[in-house]
């Protein structure tokens, strides 16, 4: 694998931004690993969360191993503290992540495959919020999207209890808390306008069952199941942490292989 480190100007947010970025590379006689590589292949979004960045999935999983074998590039953007959303009152970190980000990706790696069908985008936390929404979103773009441990609406929650300075963090990005049904922010209104326009991308969610989150992504699981979608979702013992978050990365990576190669 080829382990990119990306410092590039966002038209869309008008500022520089980095990224990392693995590449799939072809090759034999590295001590415990072998990369495989085609003249063209599929890309993994993969989304942090709320106090991460761009480098955590490398430091805290071994995901360039993970996908050593697999042909698939992973691209892992910094978005701060903007939930993947055009803000209320900030900047448009949603259309940077699904418009701007996948065409200078595409430009900078040219085997990049630019179809619905091999691409993909995940996260953790607030970026499984940001990987689901993009998805319910944009499914003419992403044919598949996965959230670990996903805030689905917590938002919505510090919206109408969080009172101290950190009110006005979450009124920025979401408004108020009476503005977030039915609106671009809800996943599930956006679940529901996905589903009835037809184009729905396959869906994967877990969650730890000692998680603050757990009772919202039933709510999300059970909404995407009266509506029809492709869903995976499990649940088992677990909190909030890495210690999950690194084992169900490869269940994510498993289940992507099952799409891109469904016979198999």
């Amino acid at each position: 694998m080829a382990l990119m480190h990306v410092d590039f100007f966002s038209n869309v947010l008008g500022m520089c931004m980095q990224m990392d970025v693995i590449l799939p590379q072809k090759t034999s006689g590295q001590i415990g690993m072998e990369g495989k590589a085609e003249d063209t292949y599929p890309t993994l979004y993969l989304l942090h969360g709320m106090s991460d960045d761009h480098t955590i999935w490398q430091r805290r999983t071994s995901i360039e191993r993970y996908v050593s074998e697999r042909n698939l590039a992973v691209v892992m953007p910094s978005t701060h503290l903007g939930w993947y959303t055009n803000m209320a009152y900030g900047l448009p970190y949603f259309t940077y992540i699904t418009e701007e980000l996948p065409a200078v990706c595409r430009g900078f790696f040219r085997g990049m495959s630019a179809k619905r069908e091999d691409t993909f985008i995940a996260g953790l936390s607030m970026g499984g919020y940001g990987a689901l929404k993009a998805a319910l979103s944009c499914p003419e773009t992403y044919c598949a999207a996965a959230g670990l441990s996903s805030a689905t609406d917590a938002f919505v929650r510090a919206l109408r209890e969080d009172k101290n300075d950190r009110h006005h963090y979450w009124e920025s990005i979401f408004g108020k808390a009476e503005d977030v049904p039915g609106s671009e922010n809800d996943l599930f209104a956006l679940a529901e306008r996905c589903a009835a326009g037809g184009l729905t991308p396959d869906l994967f969610q877990w969650c730890g069952t000692e998680d603050d989150l757990l009772e919202e992504n039933r709510r999300l699981r059970d909404t995407l199941q009266r509506l029809g979608y492709r869903l995976r979702y499990s649940e088992s013992p677990g909190d909030h942490s890495w210690t999950y978050w690194d084992v169900k990365i490869q269940a994510v990576l498993d289940w992507i292989d099952g799409i891109r190669q469904p016979s198999a």
